[in-house]
């Protein structure tokens, strides 16, 4: 068998208890949602954010006492990765109307609305053009589409996930836009999950929310929609020109003090390329691959935090950075797949999380949050995770409770990646359930824009997970896709028009000087640079 001998008796429990909690799921029954007052506390108890020493204050910048993860402080109070010297920008070597630092969904959306508003694009990307955590996104994409449903609904489901915290205005631009993007990617040729009989969109629940709106394409929605975005833009190859394995190490500034471009790194030959823009926008994800407080993570490789460190420096202001989202359900067996995101939609499709000895002890559609602690709970003060092989401790989640459920071949059929990822080991999950613990997913902070997408730095434009406010301290399943590409576009449009009035001026990198010297008048010595660009998993072997 594939789990361990004592795993298999924790299996066995999981079996026994299923028939009784499958009765009570027909019959519409559900464990208890927690009450406001046993949310706080039990987040407050459990949830990784609020244990003590694991946040400070950064010591310089434009955000000087922001409280963000340690493992992003130092990134920040880190040396540029170059000095003003070290760059001749008298040379430009390209030069653009817009220039979009990165290249997975929130990037892409960019640079084909920019383009669609007849000026040059050239989209930076560190790795290949798709590369990123669009790509590894599963369960769906959240939007108010049918009669059963409204924008103020999602907004309201919105505020209740992010505890109330949420920038208000992003959220109502995110919720009013959303129908038009589902259009949007239909109309591009993204293929949704629809009903066999009128062929209208299926949507499931997420966690927090009150209305089935969760669109999807099996359980690679992400990678569905990259795949589209992906071809749309090597379609323009006129209007839009895109550098790969080119990742952008520096804002460059205008005398005027507006963005006016960036200073790449082309990593296969080791140069340095000037790019002139008149407008930037930045979309390049979330700091998964920084592994806050040693989690691992779902996130994509090259997840490393780079463009907040850039625009910190530029000046831009940062928001919710003390609060990480952890997804309750990671995979943490077999030792292969640690770290593997288990979607959401799982759970929205009937599997129940339960521990050692098959009892349910949490509503499986609590926010993400709530979900996370409850598990930490379970495995830490409780006792009863499982416990693996190699000492990891986990709960279960019963998968097979979904072919009861939703019928046979249901696994398969809706979750063909989980499916196949998990027979590699011989884990059948239609058969046998998951063993899962909270994983590192989401950067629910950033720097600050506005309903335009626009930082308070001119000229520069901002878009995705590396951005703050939208979700305010805890997001909801499906909003990561939608925030991408409301707030992609929008960057797009508004970045494209602003350019047509916009001239960058003499180019300087003037401020690197001055952080640098902010840094040593703050007495931080440290020999660690900044952007890290990509995880240094051998030097940590070392």
């Amino acid at each position: 068998m594939p789990y361990s001998r004592e795993m298999m008796e924790s299996v066995r429990k999981v079996v026994e208890t299923r028939p009784a909690r499958i009765a009570e799921a027909k019959e519409g029954k559900h464990f208890p949602r927690l009450g406001q007052d046993d949310i706080e506390a039990i987040l407050k108890k459990y949830h990784p954010d609020y244990r003590d020493g694991t946040k400070r204050e950064v010591r310089v910048g434009a955000g000087k006492g922001t409280i963000v993860p340690n493992e992003l402080a130092d990134l920040l109070e880190a040396r540029p990765m170059i000095r003003p010297e070290d760059v001749e920008l008298g040379t430009v070597d390209v030069d653009t109307d817009v220039l979009v630092i990165g290249g997975g969904g929130a990037g892409a959306a960019a640079a084909l609305t920019a383009a669609a508003e007849g000026v040059n694009v050239t989209v930076a990307t560190k790795l290949r053009l798709g590369d990123a955590n669009t790509m590894m996104a599963e369960g769906g994409i959240q939007a108010a589409d049918k009669a059963s449903d409204s924008p103020v609904l999602h907004f309201l489901d919105i505020l209740g996930g992010g505890h109330f915290t949420n920038d208000r205005e992003l959220v109502r631009t995110l919720v009013s836009d959303a129908p038009s993007i589902i259009g949007w990617l239909e109309d591009l040729g993204v293929l949704f999950d629809k009903e066999e009989e009128d062929g209208t969109m299926q949507t499931l629940h997420g966690g927090g929310t009150s209305r089935k709106r969760m669109h999807s394409a099996g359980d690679m929605t992400g990678a569905e929609i990259m795949r589209t975005l992906r071809d749309e833009v090597k379609n323009h190859p006129d209007e839009i020109r895109v550098l790969e394995f080119s990742p952008a190490v520096e804002l460059i500034l205008g005398d005027a003090g507006g963005v006016a471009g960036a200073v790449l790194y082309n990593m296969e030959t080791e140069q340095y390329i000037v790019v002139r823009a008149k407008t930037t926008i930045i979309a390049t994800g979330g700091f998964g691959r920084l592994h806050i407080q040693g989690f691992p993570t779902t996130n994509h490789y090259g997840a490393t935090a780079d463009g907040i460190v850039l625009a910190y420096r530029a000046g831009a202001a940062l928001k919710f950075l003390e609060a990480t989202q952890f997804h309750p359900t990671g995979a943490v067996f077999p030792e292969q797949n640690v770290g593997l995101l288990i979607t959401e939609k799982v759970r929205g499709a009937g599997a129940q999380v339960v521990n050692v000895e098959g009892e349910q002890f949490v509503y499986p559609l609590e926010t993400r949050d709530v979900e996370s602690a409850a598990i930490i709970r379970e495995c830490e003060e409780r006792g009863k995770g499982v416990v693996t092989p190699t000492g990891r401790k986990g709960c279960w989640l019963d998968s097979p409770m979904v072919e009861v459920l939703r019928g046979a071949g249901t696994m398969q059929n809706d979750f063909p990646a989980k499916y196949r990822q998990f027979m590699r080991h011989d884990i059948d999950i239609s058969k046998l359930p998951m063993l899962i613990y909270p994983t590192l997913h989401y950067q629910n902070g950033g720097v600050a824009i506005n309903a335009e997408a626009e930082a308070e730095r001119e000229n520069l434009y901002l878009a995705g997970e590396v951005t703050g406010g939208i979700h305010g301290t805890n997001r909801l399943m499906g909003n990561s896709l939608l925030d991408i590409l409301v707030y992609g576009r929008r960057a797009g449009l508004n970045a494209a028009r602003k350019s047509k009035e916009t001239q960058p001026g003499r180019l300087t990198l003037e401020h690197l000087s001055e952080y640098a010297a902010e840094l040593e008048k703050a007495g931080i010595g440290s020999e660690a640079v900044s952007p890290m660009l990509l995880p240094d998993y051998a030097g940590k072997l070392g």
